[in-house]
């Protein structure tokens, strides 16, 4: 029964003991499995669309080297302190209050796209059967599945990614192999773009986008890895593979069939395999979502309400919830506003980061801690200068309308938070020697 119960739970508020530690391939393969997905196969063929190989390579790869930067900053101090991405904010710049704040967003974020991710499964399934299943049930079908392995926890995610990335990457194979049988690889790498010119800039952006919600919620899953190393080759193989790999493949399929359109191609090239291509790829990510969707609720009830509740159970609520409203078809109409969630994402590495590697702020009491197996003393409540940094960074990413939206508001955010923490405590200092000198 204890077992069961820590199995469905997953130390989710609670550091991840040694013991409990994976070896770095398991992680690795749910991590592939985050970035080859049938997103990444649509970003790539968007890519190749508007641009020649090379540009599109420039791209995908200076898009991916902030990915990894982020990512494995933030997924080596989660493996470090076995703490997922809302419970380590505690401790590194936003508090109590605050690290529940970034729970709601994450959770509302992710629950959010596990709704229309299920659709996208659900619609796959029904061409799979060839309409034997209608939408509503295949979406109850896809959406409580899920549900039900993430309930079991990081060890079953990484059973199913054993399983689910071989398996994709077979059918995709095979779609390429169809769609590439009658084309020169060396003839399309060296072809124009077929549709309209994509600048550099906006390339990079679309990569670095395209990810970075993943990118900022890694400790979720490295917090499993036994050491930083571990997160250094998970994060550059997922990055190399999924990232880049499925990436650039999609460039060569938008240059052979001369559209963007390569999902379709892909179903009408590949038949039923070209449908599990889309429910294997959905399978994997939406894992992760609802995964990391879990945690965040069950941060934000313990940090407002002082309630541990079983992540199992929060798991089966926020699931069901998914899935009805996917069933109902509400979901889609708020893609926007998740975008605009996803705005606010990029900034919480940037705060955590600074506070973590630079200023150091609980690093003792981390440290300490850690030796011991147990979470720290309580936190500060909220503190003021995180949410002047966040909000700074969001009007950022938001408004400027240079650059990498989401680089800039991770930038801006950290630049803020570190000259503003430094700022208060040169007032308090300057303050106590005042006080000092008057009694």
């Amino acid at each position: 029964m204890e077992e069961t119960k820590k199995l469905g739970d997953d130390y989710s508020l609670s550091r991840v003991p040694k013991s409990a530690r994976l070896p770095m391939w398991d992680i690795m393969l749910v991590r592939v499995g985050a970035l080859a997905t049938l997103s990444q196969f649509m970003l790539g063929a968007a890519l190749g669309y508007g641009m020649t190989f090379w540009q599109a390579f420039w791209a995908m790869f200076f898009g991916s080297v902030i990915l990894q930067v982020i990512s494995f900053l933030i997924g080596y101090a989660g493996a470090k302190e076995g703490l997922s991405t809302s419970l380590l904010s505690r401790w590194t710049g936003f508090g109590r209050y605050g690290s529940s704040i970034i729970g709601t967003v994450i959770a509302i974020c992710t629950i959010g796209w596990f709704g229309v991710q299920n659709s996208v499964f659900a619609n796959g399934l029904v061409e799979a059967t060839d309409g034997r299943l209608t939408l509503p049930v295949a979406a109850a079908i896809t959406g409580m599945g899920v549900t039900v392995l993430v309930i079991f926890g990081f060890k079953l995610l990484s059973m199913t990614a054993k399983v689910a990335v071989p398996a994709f990457l077979l059918v995709v194979g095979f779609g390429i192999y169809q769609v590439l049988s009658d084309h020169s690889i060396s003839s399309l790498m060296s072809t124009q773009p077929p549709g309209e010119t994509m600048s550099l800039g906006v390339g990079a952006t679309m990569v670095a986008g395209g990810f970075m919600i993943g990118a900022v919620i890694t400790p979720d899953f490295s917090r499993f890895a036994r050491n930083g190393k571990d997160v250094f080759w998970m994060t550059t193989i997922g990055t190399i593979v999924g990232e880049m790999g499925v990436g650039m493949v999609a460039v060569l399929m938008a240059h052979a069939a001369k559209t963007s359109d390569v999902v379709s191609i892909m179903l009408q090239t590949s038949g039923w395999l070209g449908a599990a291509v889309v429910v294997f790829s959905t399978v994997k990510i939406n894992n992760l979502n609802l995964y990391s969707s879990s945690l965040g609720f069950t941060n934000i009830i313990d940090s407002v309400f002082k309630v541990k509740l079983n992540r199992g159970i929060v798991t089966l609520v926020i699931g069901v919830i998914g899935t009805v409203l996917s069933i109902l078809g509400i979901l889609d109409r708020f893609v926007d506003f998740l975008v605009l969630l996803g705005i606010m994402i990029p900034p919480i590495a940037g705060i955590m980061v600074v506070d973590y590697f630079i200023l150091k702020t609980y690093r003792t009491a981390l440290d300490e801690s850690r030796k011991n197996g147990t979470l720290p003393g309580e936190p500060e409540r909220l503190n003021p200068v995180t949410l002047v940094a966040w909000m700074a960074g969001f009007a950022g990413g938001y408004f400027i309308t240079f650059g990498i939206p989401s680089i800039n508001s991770l930038l801006i955010s950290g630049v803020i938070y570190y000259a503003g923490v430094l700022a208060v405590k040169a007032i308090r200092s300057k303050n106590e020697v005042k006080s000092t000198v008057v009694s």
